[in-house]
């Protein structure tokens, strides 16, 4: 048997990727209570039970820290993208720290045409992905999925600038940029990286053998890989230039043109006006200390009431609220660092109330906002002390607006 630690999206996938092929498994979660059996001969136990038993394979699913007991207890771990990727598979590996899904997500646009699909963090599983044999594999990976890889790696590496995030899952800052780099350490003469120049002394890029394209910015790329300007603003300029040094780097084409039609999704900087006309924007999907920042910096010289809160990650959150002092501002607090909030706001001789939900802060917001200025949910923080997701954050966030209609 093969064990799979952890069973939510990925390994369930997983799961029936193997039984199709006749291999049965040995499931682990949290969240089961007592030993059970499936019609197909699996076994489910309690995580718990996980130190008691060792497998020839034991591949966890992304999200389970290191610290974790069935991790502890797993001599034999594989992650998924060693256990499925191929050498043969043309893979686009896309990472960082904002912006992977809208970069993943482009680039599927643009190479869709060309048999690309995505995968990895979004979209397919590797295990669905794996029974359709895509042409591209265009993987948005993360760092968890990244820190569990030992030997796979792409043929293409976009990353992303990197900035804190995810501390108290690789236990420092440190650990989180060398998960992000290391699949430079296996890449090698016939691949290709587009890293952050600010990475270029790290000394797995000084050891990498893949070719490495460094930038500061997006005009770095489009001079780089003689590209035209696309329609984007930042941040999603430099999104779209990585999209097309990939398109230059596997097809040498400036795939500009395609690019002419696609849509930001919901929940990145999603404008939208109530029943007064006021703008409001969820970007929910904003949820570290840089993305905030950013969102900040498009909403520059209007006064702004800011959504903030929720699990920060253990992050060093200083580095926004002294951002924050250049603007005219007022902060709403929700969630479970919303205390923190209040303590670096007062440091900071910032307006702060302590809302905790957030209902109660749009309706707080609601009694202030006019139409010369900008109402921003960007909580520089996941979503799961509160919510279900991000997604479920922005649109509640939303619902709670339209809700306004009803009592004016």
């Amino acid at each position: 048997m093969i064990a799979l630690l952890g069973y939510g999206k990925t390994n369930q996938a997983l799961l029936r990727f193997l039984n199709s092929r006749g291999q049965l498994c040995a499931i682990f979660d949290d969240t089961i209570t007592q030993i059970s059996h499936d019609t197909q001969g699996n076994v489910f136990y309690p995580s718990s039970q996980k130190k008691e038993l060792d497998f020839e394979l034991e591949i966890p699913s992304p999200g389970i820290p290191p610290c974790h007991l069935m991790i502890e207890n797993s001599p034999n771990l594989v992650s998924e993208y060693d256990f499925i990727l191929q050498d043969e598979y043309l893979q686009v590996w896309i990472s960082g720290t904002n912006g992977k899904t809208t970069t993943t997500e482009m680039l599927e646009w643009i190479l869709g045409d060309f048999g690309g699909v995505s995968g990895g963090n979004i979209g397919k599983p590797l295990a669905t992905l794996a029974e359709m044999k895509p042409k591209i594999w265009i993987l948005e990976t993360s760092s968890f999925s990244l820190h569990y890889t030992k030997k796979a790696f792409p043929k293409v590496y976009l990353l992303l600038p990197i900035r804190e995030d995810h501390i108290s899952w690789h236990g420092s800052f440190e650990g989180y940029i060398e998960d992000k780099l290391s699949p430079l350490a296996r890449m090698n003469e016939t691949c290709t990286a587009v890293i952050p120049h600010e990475l270029a002394n790290h000394q797995i890029i000084l050891s990498s053998k893949a070719k490495i394209v460094f930038y500061q910015s997006s005009q770095d790329l489009l001079e780089a890989f003689d590209l035209q300007k696309p329609h984007f603003s930042e941040p999603f300029l430099l999104d779209a230039m990585l999209v097309l040094s990939a398109g230059r780097i596997l097809f040498n084409q400036d795939m500009g043109e395609k690019l002419k039609d696609y849509k930001i999704g919901s929940h990145k900087m999603e404008h939208f006006c109530d029943v007064l006309g006021r703008v409001w924007v969820d970007d929910s999907k904003g949820t570290n200390v840089d993305a905030t920042i950013w969102a900040l910096r498009s909403c520059r010289g209007k006064k702004i009431y800011i959504i903030l809160g929720g699990d920060d990650k253990g992050a060093d959150l200083t580095p926004l609220f002294e951002e924050m002092r250049g603007y005219e501002i007022e902060i709403f607090g929700i969630g479970s660092n919303a205390e923190k909030l209040g303590d670096l706001a007062q440091k900071h001789g910032l307006s702060y109330h302590l809302c905790k939900e957030l209902q109660r802060a749009v309706e707080m917001i609601a009694q202030r906002h006019t139409q010369e200025s900008i109402a921003l949910l960007s909580p520089a923080a996941a979503s799961l002390d509160q919510f279900s997701s991000y997604k479920e954050r922005g649109d509640k966030f939303k619902e709670f607006v339209y809700l306004l209609g009803e009592k004016i």
